[in-house]
């Protein structure tokens, strides 16, 4: 998890690093900014190191300077596509950094690598050859991202927290996104809790044409949740063969880490699949995470424990109290940026910061 932070205006050191120190939590390995870049363009950056720990620093240029990013995220299918992007002639710099395989990518094939990329991402890139600031969002958009656009700078950001960094962005609260909060339990991209900010929607991007200043949103990706009709035709078990492989192949692909790696285990469905699958790849020596409840109602722990024994993985269960939740209440609620009406959170977070002592 990592951290991106900047906007396009004039350059102010001081409110960069504010901006990125605001994300401290989210890249605790190391933090960066290019300030006064051409067109005035500011990026900042947190790092999580996962990949290329010593290759993959942020903010990165192409190795030609014309093109900029930071990124957070990480692209799954990276060696592919630099594979593919060598037999095109590119030059890569790093060994394995997929942050560079995204400059590179952009190179050869602009806004058309979006449907390449398989992964999570939210990054910023400035195309200095274009002079033009995309900002871009997964599919599902499983990493965030805010940003003002107003008559004096366009600002942006992985969290609000960070955001408010900046002076050009307003303070109030936006009265439609509470009435939206109220009404669902969290607020949809996208609005957001303070006026004149946005989340950059699933699945789109935003482009800053830096020579008229003019702004567009661009959708790259769309779900469509209708089914194949041609499914049904096809006999279960050939079926349930290709979901296997799908399911296997994407375990597979987040496994990939110069990091440890670890599980999480609630020994329902989803998490003993996962789990499973890894094993089945030959993974056996993964950690894995589970919570506990002091009451059986909610407790699940006997039931990861059951599929860690099966599995052969090693298991760390870690009790969730009551008395745990009121010491990291402040702390969660500062993180959250925005109200969520989601109860999961709160064993989550200890859960994540148990296993955080372990593993990346």
């Amino acid at each position: 998890m990592c951290g991106i932070a900047g906007w396009v205006g004039a350059s102010d050191a001081g409110v960069l690093a504010a901006m990125t120190d605001a994300m401290r939590h989210r890249g605790p390995d190391a933090g960066a900014v290019l300030a006064a870049g051409p067109d005035g363009v500011q990026l900042g950056h947190r790092r999580l190191a996962v990949l290329d720990l010593a290759g993959g620093a942020q903010p990165m240029l192409s190795h030609d300077g014309a093109l900029a990013i930071v990124f957070n995220g990480e692209i799954y299918n990276f060696a592919e596509l630099r594979r593919e992007l060598q037999a095109l002639g590119a030059r890569f710099a790093s060994d394995h950094s997929d942050t560079e395989v995204i400059l590179e990518g952009w190179r050869a094939w602009g806004e058309g690598l979006l449907p390449r990329l398989n992964g999570m991402w939210a990054f910023a890139l400035h195309d200095r050859r274009k002079r033009e600031l995309w900002l871009s969002r997964d599919r599902f958009g499983k990493k965030p991202l805010y940003y003002h656009d107003g008559p004096t700078a366009l600002a942006f950001a992985s969290e609000l927290s960070a955001l408010k960094e900046h002076p050009a962005v307003p303070r109030e609260l936006d009265p439609l996104a509470l009435r939206k909060y109220f009404a669902y339990g969290y607020i949809p991209a996208p609005n957001a809790l303070l006026q004149g900010v946005r989340k950059l929607p699933a699945g789109h991007s935003l482009c800053r044409d830096l020579a008229s200043g003019s702004t567009r949103l661009r959708r790259h990706w769309r779900y469509e949740p209708a089914p194949d009709p041609a499914l049904a035709a096809r006999p279960v078990a050939e079926l349930a063969a290709e979901l296997h492989a799908t399911l296997s192949a994407a375990v597979a692909r987040r496994l990939v880490a110069d990091v440890p790696v670890g599980l999480f285990l609630s020994g329902g469905i989803d998490s003993s699949l996962v789990a499973a699958l890894a094993v089945e790849q030959g993974h056996r020596g993964l950690e894995c995470f589970s919570i506990g409840f002091d009451d059986p109602d909610f407790d699940e722990s006997v039931h990861a424990g059951r599929v860690a024994k099966h599995l052969g993985l090693r298991q760390q269960v870690h009790p969730c109290r009551e008395s745990d939740l009121s010491g990291v209440m402040a702390m969660i609620l500062e993180r959250l940026d925005e109200p969520m009406a989601d109860a999961s959170l709160l064993p989550t977070f200890l859960l994540c910061q148990h296993a955080r002592r372990h593993v990346t």
